[in-house]
């Protein structure tokens, strides 16, 4: 686990929390994707590598920025093809209960009461009824996925919707999330602070400039509440 050297030790009261690859393995979406990119190959008579695709995947989260759908449409399909992939795509976009880390659950105890504890996610509102299948959402006190809201990370109206229905200034909240352009630069902007746990849609090979943009960088969900004290100033 890493620290930014001088995050500021305001008391943290409320903590956002994305679901994809914090919460849910992130290759659930990765192959829902591939299979709907072979679908629409096979109707105009192309296959798809999985290791091309696989690379292609890799490329976008190793650079954090981008489009993955656009990327897997222009390189396998037609870029006139993404809305078409996408809707594709989420039509089997379903977490499995084997999806749940296995960390998570242990975790959300420990900080439940400790803490507000809010779901901030770009998700088609069905996901939580998976949160609620595996136990995640007895712990949840605010929600803000965005189907529901009307607004995807890293616009700052998800994070404010989440910040105003929980009553918390932006001082005093945490977004935890694994993706920097959605997650950790969106709550910057909104004046959150960020630990990002370096799992799913994260780089595979993450540099020191990518290691030095969040406020705490962590491999597991399980170095979360040690984390959250290292914002606070208590360790």
């Amino acid at each position: 686990m890493s620290a930014q050297p001088g995050s500021a030790a305001e008391r943290i009261d409320l903590v956002l929390l994305d679901v994809g690859g914090p919460i849910y393995d992130d290759a659930t979406y990765r192959d829902a994707l591939l299979r709907a990119t072979r679908e629409l190959a096979a109707e105009e008579g192309r296959s798809v590598d999985e290791d091309e695709f696989q690379q292609v995947y890799d490329e976008r989260r190793q650079a954090q920025g981008g489009s993955l759908r656009t990327a897997i449409a222009e390189r396998f399909l037609t870029p006139e093809d993404r809305q078409r992939l996408s809707e594709r795509a989420e039509r089997y976009w379903v977490y499995p209960p084997s999806a749940l880390y296995s960390d998570v659950l242990p975790t959300l105890r420990e900080l439940s009461g400790r803490y507000t504890l809010a779901i901030v996610a770009n998700q088609r509102g069905v996901v939580v009824d998976a949160l609620r299948r595996d136990g995640v959402a007895d712990h949840i006190d605010v929600w803000a996925v965005s189907e529901v809201v009307g607004a995807e990370k890293p616009d700052p109206r998800i994070f404010e919707h989440a910040l105003r229905e929980a009553g918390v200034e932006p001082k005093h909240a945490v977004h935890v999330g694994n993706r920097l352009d959605t997650d950790v630069r969106g709550a910057h902007r909104v004046g959150l602070r960020t630990v990002w746990v370096v799992r799913g849609e994260a780089p595979p090979a993450p540099t020191p400039e990518q290691l030095a943009e969040p406020d705490v960088a962590v491999r597991s969900l399980a170095e979360l509440p040690e984390a959250l004290d290292r914002l606070q100033g208590r360790r």
